[in-house]
């Protein structure tokens, strides 16, 4: 099961990234945000930041449509996000080998030379 912290670290471990001043976390690599926290806005309340749900950049919307219909217990999506190439993941369903191929992948499609591919692991 991951979390907010294992978000931080792989996140943090990527070539370029910065990560913006928010209430949860928001990474971003060349002013692109890659990965962040779930801004929650459920009708008549105020918005909630939910470090247990991030938001990943999927690049398009065949890929957003392959990871809801495969995984409907791990990625979701609300009207909100319709017509952009964003999923929601439930941290909480995922090991952190996962994660890091989820968050490596948003990362590469938004860093300024996907094709240099992050730093090999020690």
């Amino acid at each position: 099961m991951a979390d907010a912290d294992d978000v931080r670290r792989i996140a943090l471990g990527l070539p370029g990234v910065v990560e913006i001043d928010s209430d949860g976390f928001d990474f971003r690599v060349a002013n692109k945000g890659f990965v962040w926290s779930y801004p929650e806005r459920l009708p008549g309340k105020p918005r909630v930041i939910r470090t247990d749900v991030a938001v990943l950049y999927v690049g398009d919307e065949a890929e957003k449509q392959a990871l809801l219909l495969g995984e409907p217990t791990r990625f979701f999506t609300n009207p909100g996000y319709d017509g952009l190439p964003l999923v929601m993941l439930r941290l909480e369903t995922v090991d952190e080998a996962r994660l890091e191929e989820l968050i490596t992948d948003a990362w590469r499609m938004r860093a300024p030379d996907p094709g240099a591919g992050p730093p090999p692991h020690a």
